[in-house]
């Protein structure tokens, strides 16, 4: 029987001279041994054919050709050496050219197998024959990465011995060590065989090889250092290298390399040993060595001589992850991490989040071993995430349809719900007793109920408001009444200016203030934060026609009225023409606004002073300031502290801060994203190593601490800064001063809670110019902040206030947030143990001596202001408004929490109108929910002051719709400095399904009067709740969508199932049309199992709104549209504000006129697009937060990405590509 012709690629002839060369050969696989000698001739004719023409490797290898197989079938069946030779020099030159591919082929023909059984066989003769086994190795190298069962393999055949004893039989032959160490490498890259080989002395044997500098052997060297850090990745072998001695020999051997590799020629053997010191000090023994061997001094040494050379980073950057990491953990320097202030519950919670306790005598701090063995894992990295067990990414989508179904009915009876029938008296009110003739010249109404004075009703006697006093006055001034003179200079050998004592706070109740009520009359002041209506205005007979061409086209701005005029709106604010700061009020003794009168004219100051502020003999000397009550119409400082008088507080504040008291003026010019400087979070890094290495530079002065409720001011001989934070939102609670001009900052943490962080608010009195200081916010505990990505801080400058300029400013340099060395318990961790906290680190330059400067995380918005902006709203009031305040309950507390009902009165009380009026659809806003998230407030404030103007969209919206506000949801939150939870230390956001009346009143009231409208067959057109982001740019939409969440789950649904009107997707698409802010991109409707205890959720699930959304609003900047690369501001947030209220009076022209199926064929078309982008999206599940998991890369002092890169590379023997991916990784902090 003949036997089959070798199949051949198509257009190759089947008689080409090497396939005919391998047909022969083929036939003389069964005999190989009787005709050994022509199998070597034959064989060394095919090499000779494959290494002098290209065509014949191509033939071999080329699709369809059995080659391979014939090759390795000869090679299987053959014991003659000269033939195994030339078979592997075959197998070399066509696996060396793309070998990509054709090492795939190799492998899936079996030849792993077939080269193990080969090594086997030829290691049993004695002696072995050394040519072969550096052939077998070499080839083994370059198969091994495309195996992923090399491994496993090399150790059931037996191989992995065979290597070993083979290294350690020659150790002096680096030409036969070169590829065993190579095949070594890979074998490393299991962990069963990476122990096995520890047991078996590999990592003794790895230190025999490393030697000192030298110029001799060095691709032998770095191979074998990538093999012991693969070895080195197995804790068992790290502690059998801690045990051996080896971490000191590691410091050695570096700081030689570093020494005498002075044209960096030998990076990658440099890369190796730091790469070894790395895995070793991922467990806790190892850790313990290198600081015993003195090893942070090395590697900081060292470092520090690295960076001025660029292409020494990857050095750079692994030394600082390992002194980072070794860095012993500090406590934070706090007696507990609950807060500085309690509440007393009326019950505490059985479960949940909040309602912290602590058994007595246990710290809660740090753990009895932070620096445990369980933590260390070669994973934990500076690049993890902050959850460890984190879910995959669809874990957190409902996937029970019955969930993502409203329910028939709400679940409280209609009689429980009457109650609420008070707050709806617009839907029963007949007007029968209105005159609608009179009120037409009537400058007033007087439906809405006094909030004002209900608001300022305290339930304890009202307490003395104080105006903070930071510093003290110049001696050039005069004394004031009822103060003592300044001391007489006391003798001093030093040429320093004596600082006379500060000033005793002065309560506001003796305050007497004079304004310049002429010029108050005669002087037309603009309005800096409002906007210019470019809609002209309307006839009556053309109103309704000249507003649907409005909204017919994309809107470019908005238009908001003030008292005294028309201003722009969306002007180039940020460039445009400076305010006219004429308005001023003059201050009389003994007001000095904390002595800021003598900073000015003692020198370091604005030249702003008042007249009759020069003369020292003066009894009332007079400050002059701005009046903000005249530069903005809706602020009014007396009026402010009359609020303040009323709000209550747990620590009971008397103090009222300069910015709250000023007001807040938006800047007219551009502040844009801050790009990030090269190296900066590694400076700041080496900088805290310092800390160690230099101890004795460190000063750890505690300086300001409200653990000493008594004296939370510590005093000292000035040469500190003086810290404060005892005011409404304030939240700062311990100060401490590392350096002259360096200060570790502890936020407090929520009321009755162990955590959330984030929110801060202080001031800081003090400085000198030209002293660039530095502020470590040292317990931050998120993973990542948009601090990396061009955030600022804000400050607020009180000299620069007075000086005509009461506004907050984006500010800081040198600006980073990354993984500290502080102690993060299991207790704050939610039991994981061997967390740290986050580091928020900035530098400021003060521009004025002694000034006093506020620093906010964002935009400060307290319960006092939106009492104060309410109050003022009343005179926004004209007869055609409807407007009614009410207190829908109290807070815990004890403060008040108001509705606002808005809309248009009836045009008479004609059945016709008076059912017009009744029968609109509502429209429900919140806000505030999250007391840290201040932008939604100033989102709300938009709103507010829309749809109180009088400009053609806002009537036109008013007659459309009535609104529900409640413009805080968590006053107690706000007024007590808390980040994200209510004085019982829950997250009010995660308690709509089954809210508490005593613990979340606000919350629980809420829902019933949502749910009373249910009942009443009147629930919301539209449900929005106004919140905060702070881990995403631009502003963006979450939804609630049955067929978007299935699309992104892997359950089966019926049409029936997925049957759903897609109109919830018209107004978030209206927005992104007419508001530059929002970004459609950022949108979601997917409903996730951690959210379903959320507002939006609940008021979809529960009250059967299809429009339930929550507007998350940046607090960082827009990376598209009209304010890409811009930071966000106040200006822009309320333009936002007011932009959702023109896209409701679109939404309803879109949806209440003939084109209705326009608008499902416009949305039917983005939801075709979006599903495309939707199917590669991941939704992932991020612990207590309104938030997805951060997309953006992460960047810890440049080592990003460095472990995923030695992954990658190690086991490459493509140096230079090791190199290339080994190259900085800073740059990748950009979005």
């Amino acid at each position: 029987m003949n036997r089959p012709k070798m199949a051949s690629e198509k257009g190759v002839p089947s008689n080409s001279r090497v396939m005919m060369m391998l047909a022969q050969l083929e036939r003389m696989n069964g005999d190989l041994g009787r005709q050994a000698e022509t199998a070597r001739q034959l064989t060394a004719k095919i090499l000779h054919l494959i290494q002098t023409q290209e065509k014949s490797g191509k033939e071999v290898m080329s699709k369809g050709s059995s080659g391979m197989e014939v090759i390795l079938a000869s090679l299987e069946n053959t014991h003659d050496v000269q033939t195994i030779l030339n078979i592997l020099s075959i197998l070399t030159e066509l696996l060396t050219i793309g070998r990509g591919r054709r090492v795939g082929v190799f492998v899936s023909k079996g030849g792993t197998g077939i080269l193990f059984q080969t090594l086997l066989s030829v290691s049993k003769e004695m002696p072995p024959s050394e040519e072969l086994m550096l052939q077998l190795h070499s080839l083994l190298a370059k198969v091994g990465p495309k195996d992923r069962k090399f491994g496993v393999a090399a150790r059931l055949t037996g191989a992995l011995n065979v290597t070993v004893n083979l290294i350690k039989q020659n150790l002096q032959n680096p030409k036969l060590l070169l590829p065993c160490l190579q095949v070594l490498r890979v074998y490393s890259a299991n962990s069963v065989n990476a122990i096995s080989m520890g047991k078996n002395g590999v990592v003794e044997l790895m230190f025999k090889i490393l030697s000192p500098y030298t110029k001799k052997n060095t691709s032998l060297l770095k191979v074998a250092l990538d093999a012991l850090g693969a070895l080195l990745k197995s804790k068992t072998n790290a502690r059998r290298a801690v045990d051996g001695g080896y971490v000191p020999i590691l410091l050695a051997l570096y700081a030689d390399w570093h020494r005498n590799d002075t044209r960096h020629r030998h990076m990658l053997i440099r890369k190796g040993l730091l790469v070894s010191l790395r895995n070793i000090t991922n467990i806790k023994l190892g850790r313990k060595a290198f600081i015993e061997a003195d090893g942070m001094r090395v590697l900081y040494n060292t470092s520090t001589e690295c960076l001025p050379v660029r292409t020494l980073d990857p050095l750079i950057n692994t030394s600082s992850l390992i002194m980072r990491k070794c860095f012993p953990k500090n406590r934070l320097p706090l007696p507990t991490i609950q807060s500085a202030f309690s509440f007393p519950l009326p019950h505490v919670p059985g479960s949940g989040p909040g309602g912290y306790s602590q058994a007595p005598g246990v710290d809660d701090v740090v753990d009895e071993s932070d620096d445990n063995d369980e933590a260390d894992t070669e994973n934990d990295t500076e690049n993890e995430e902050d959850e460890k067990d984190q879910p995959s990414p669809n874990d957190d989508i409902e996937t029970d349809l019955n969930k993502l179904h409203p329910k028939k009915g709400p679940g409280r009876p209609y009689e429980e719900l009457r109650v609420y029938e008070r707050f709806f008296v617009e839907l029963s009110e007949d007007f029968q007793g209105f005159n609608f003739e009179s009120s037409k010249t009537c400058t007033s109404t007087s439906l809405s109920s006094p909030f004002s004075s209900s608001v300022t009703t305290a339930k304890t006697p009202p307490r003395p408001i104080i105006v903070p006093t930071a510093q003290a006055l110049s001696p050039k001034h005069a004394p004031l009444s009822g103060l003592e003179k300044n001391p007489p200079l006391p003798p001093s050998t030093s040429s320093t200016s004596y600082s006379p004592p500060p000033l005793t706070p002065l309560e506001l109740e003796n305050i007497h203030v004079s304004k310049d009520q002429e010029k108050k009359q005669d002087t037309h002041i603009p309005s800096t934060d409002r906007h210019e209506c470019t809609i002209s205005s309307l006839s009556k007979t053309t109103e309704d026609e000249n507003i649907e061409k409005e909204l017919a086209c994309v809107l470019e701005c908005v238009s908001l009225d003030t008292l005294d005029g028309v201003v722009p709106l969306n002007t180039d604010h940020r460039g445009g023409k400076q305010e006219d700061l004429s308005a001023t009020r003059q201050i009389q003794s003994p007001l000095f606004l904390g002595g800021l009168s003598s900073r000015r004219s003692g020198g370091g100051g604005s030249d702003c002073g008042s007249e009759g502020a020069e003369d020292d003999t003066t009894e009332g000397a007079v400050l002059e300031v701005p009046d903000t009550a005249l530069l903005l119409p809706l602020h009014d400082p007396d009026l402010y502290v009359e609020m303040v008088k009323g709000t209550l507080s747990v620590p009971q504040y008397a103090e009222v801060a300069y910015p709250d008291y000023f007001g807040h003026m938006a800047p007219t010019f551009r502040e844009p994203l801050l790009e990030r400087i090269y190296g900066v979070q590694r400076a700041k890094i080496f900088q805290d190593i310092e800390r160690l290495i230099h101890p004795n530079d460190i000063l750890d002065k505690v300086v300001y601490d409200l653990d000493i409720p008594s004296c939370p001011v510590i005093e000292d001989d000035g040469e500190s800064l003086k810290f404060n934070s005892q005011f409404e939102s304030g939240n700062l609670r311990k100060a401490v001063q590392v350096r002259k001009l360096e200060y570790d900052l502890v936020l407090n943490s929520d009321i009755n809670s162990n955590h959330y962080h984030q929110w801060f608010y202080f001031e800081v009195s003090g400085m000198k110019v030209g002293a660039s200081y530095r502020f470590n916010i040292i317990n931050c505990e998120k993973s990542n902040s948009q601090f990396n990505y061009g955030m600022q801080v804000l400050m607020y400058s009180v000299q620069e206030a007075i000086g005509g300029s009461p506004r907050w400013v984006r500010t800081g340099t040198d600006i980073c947030y990354y993984k500290n060395h502080f102690a993060r318990s299991s207790v704050a961790a939610g039991g994981q143990k061997g967390k740290s906290y986050y580091t928020l680190t900035f530098s400021i330059n003060f521009k004025h001596k002694d000034d006093v400067c506020y620093f906010a995380y964002h935009y400060p918005y307290t319960y006092s202001t939106l009492k104060m902006h309410l109050s003022k709203l009343e005179a926004l009031r004209t007869p055609q408004i409807y407007l009614r305040q009410d207190v829908l309950c109290h807070s815990l507390g004890g403060n008040s929490c108001p509705l606002l009902t808005i809309t248009a009165m009836p045009e008479s009380n004609s059945n016709d109108h008076i059912c017009q009026f009744r029968n609109r659809p509502l429209i429900f806003l919140s806000a505030r929910v999250h007391p840290g998230e201040t932008n939604a407030s100033w989102v709300m404030k938009g709103s507010l002051e829309f749809l109180m103007s009088s400009s053609p969209l806002a009537n036109s919206l008013r007659e459309s719709y009535i609104f529900k506000i409640v413009p805080m949801l968590n006053p107690d939150g706000v007024v007590n400095g808390n980040h994200r939870c209510s004085l019982s230390g829950e997250d009010l956001n995660r308690q709509w399904q089954n809210p508490n009346p005593d613990l979340h009143p606000t919350i629980y009231h809420t829902k019933n009067l949502l749910q009373y409208l249910a009942h009443i067959q009147r629930a919301p057109l539209v449900f929005c709740d106004y919140h905060g982001h702070s881990r995403k740019k631009n502003v963006f939409m979450y939804g609630c969508s049955v067929k978007e969440t299935v699309w992104q789950s892997n359950i089966s649904a019926t049409s029936s199932d997925l049957q759903e009107d897609i109109a919830y997707r018209a107004l978030p698409k209206i927005l992104s049309q007419i508001a530059p802010a929002f970004s459609m991109a950022s949108c979601s409707f997917v409903v996730e199992r951690s959210k379903e205890s959320t507002a939006r959720v609940v008021v979809w699930r529960e009250i059967g709104v299809q429009r339930s959304y929550t507007m998350e609003s940046t607090l960082c900047g827009c990376d598209q549209g009209k304010y890409k690369g811009l930071q966000i501001g106040t200006r822009e947030l309320e333009e936002m504000g007011a932009q959702f209220c023109v896209a409701l009076l679109r939404l309803k022209r879109l949806t209440g006129l003939r084109n209705h199926q326009h608008l499902l064929d416009l949305e039917s078309d983005i939801i075709g697009s979006h599903a495309k982008v939707a199917s590669s999206c991941t939704t992932t599940y991020v612990l207590d937060e309104d938030e997805p998991s951060f997309l953006e890369a992460i960047d810890y002092s440049a080592e990003s990405n460095d472990e995923e890169t030695e992954a990658e590379t190690e086991n490459t023997t493509e140096v230079h590509e090791t190199l290339e991916q080994l190259s900085d990784s800073e740059n990748n902090h950009k979005d």
